[in-house]
């Protein structure tokens, strides 16, 4: 039966579109507009010509979403894997939108087996994915900001950094209200403690202790124009930090009900002792998703989480590199309950610390310990249960060991 293929080379006004037969003839080379007529045409085109498969190079966007609706085989493919493969179809090299899309075609063609088809998660998982990825974006803005922030202050004003966190409710608080040296020379114990009970501060530091800190610090020598400009840029930071840290902290409420109301939140929730570690328990759920065809086995999943090294041989030259190409915010949640899991659970206590002791560095330790602990969570992702420490064989056989220490089974659960 021939099989007719299609590759779109997509772009932000217009996507070319390339199709070709089971002989590799080329059928159509066109352009279709992004809008919705464009998008209604392109996929239109592809149906009544009876495309099977379609390579692009993005694995999401309206583009796509409209092709999975229309039933199409969508296989998304890694810009630099289509790089590699120019080579194959033109010695000279050289790049363009026409041949781009063909390059594409021809992958689809001749390489369908080598690349992952689009399977769309369910509809709660992929509003968990766009949560927990904002809250990622916001973070880190957050950061940079408050960075800013704290470098502003340390370059006139150092003896403001009184409290923990630049970016905390409280910190804003006092720099909104003395924002330079100028508005905290009158500032003593009593305004201070005042200050601080307005604002719910939860005693930490005494008041004495916070007010010999800020006086105790380095005076700045801005002469007034420079300092009044300083303190303008403080009050500018601190208005574009308040709005960053109450959405954080709306996103993250979001994200704790959607995992919870989530079919598989139970399943990730379970490895985390402290119930208010939602964060990671979300980004767990949306980077692997719900569908379970996605990842055969465990090492599929760790291998796609940048948990396992790429093997390197080449004559006698055999070790192991690290994996660059995977799903990073995996990578980064799996590293998140590793490294918290070690401080509790005894099982990866020791695979750390034996990681450890064979020399490993810190991260390495954590992603032989992130490996093992995916193919945990593979387990019981598949069978749809909650962790249960008496049945993580591993865990048991450490805790049934004559060496073994005493251990709460709150302690014997997840990180």
């Amino acid at each position: 039966m021939s099989e007719t293929v299609a590759g779109v080379d997509w772009a932000k006004d217009a996507h070319r579109v390339c199709v070709l037969d089971d002989g590799g003839r080329q059928r159509l080379a066109r352009a279709f507009s992004h809008d919705e007529d464009g998008l209604a045409g392109l996929v239109g085109t592809l149906v009544r010509m009876g495309v099977r498969r379609v390579a692009i190079e993005r694995p999401d966007g309206v583009l796509v979403e409209a092709m999975l609706e229309a039933g199409l085989v969508v296989l998304a493919m890694h810009p630099n894997q289509v790089a590699a493969a120019r080579p194959r179809f033109r010695a000279a090299g050289g790049k363009s939108d026409d041949f781009d899309a063909y390059v594409l075609a021809e992958l689809a063609r001749t390489d369908a087996h080598r690349f992952r088809r689009l399977a769309p998660d369910a509809d709660e998982t992929r509003a968990l994915r766009a949560l927990t990825r904002a809250r990622e974006a916001l973070v880190a803005q957050r950061v940079a900001a408050a960075n800013q922030l704290r470098a502003e202050l340390e370059r006139f004003w150092p003896g403001a950094l009184i409290f923990s966190e630049v970016d905390s409710p409280i910190s804003l608080a006092f720099l909104e209200r003395y924002p330079s040296p100028g508005d905290a020379r009158g500032l003593g114990e009593r305004r201070l403690g005042g200050f601080l009970a307005r604002h719910a501060y939860c005693g930490r530091k005494r008041p004495a202790e916070l007010l010999e800190r800020l006086q105790a610090a380095p005076r700045g020598r801005a002469g007034e124009q420079e300092a009044e400009a300083r303190r303008g840029i403080v009050l500018a930071l601190v208005a574009l930090l308040r709005p960053l840290v109450d959405q954080i902290r709306l996103i993250t409420s979001q994200i704790a009900e959607a995992v919870r109301a989530h079919p598989d939140g139970q399943i990730f929730l379970s490895l985390f002792r402290d119930p208010r570690s939602v964060v990671t328990a979300g980004r767990l759920l949306a980077e692997i998703g719900d569908r379970r065809e996605r990842y055969p086995d465990a090492a599929a999943l760790a291998a796609d989480a940048g948990m396992c090294p790429v093997p390197i041989e080449s004559g006698r030259l055999r070790h192991a590199g690290f994996r660059w190409a995977c799903d990073k915010r995996l990578r980064d949640a799996v590293g998140c309950l590793a490294d918290a899991s070690r401080k509790h659970n005894p099982w990866a206590r020791e695979l750390y610390e034996r990681a450890i002791a064979r020399g490993k560095d810190h991260p390495h330790a954590i992603r032989i310990l992130g490996r093992a602990w995916l193919g945990v969570i593979w387990r019981m992702w598949q069978d749809r249960t909650a962790y249960d420490p008496t049945r993580h064989r591993a865990l048991q056989r450490l805790l049934d060991t004559p060496v073994k220490q005493e251990v709460s089974p709150a302690l014997a659960a997840g990180g």
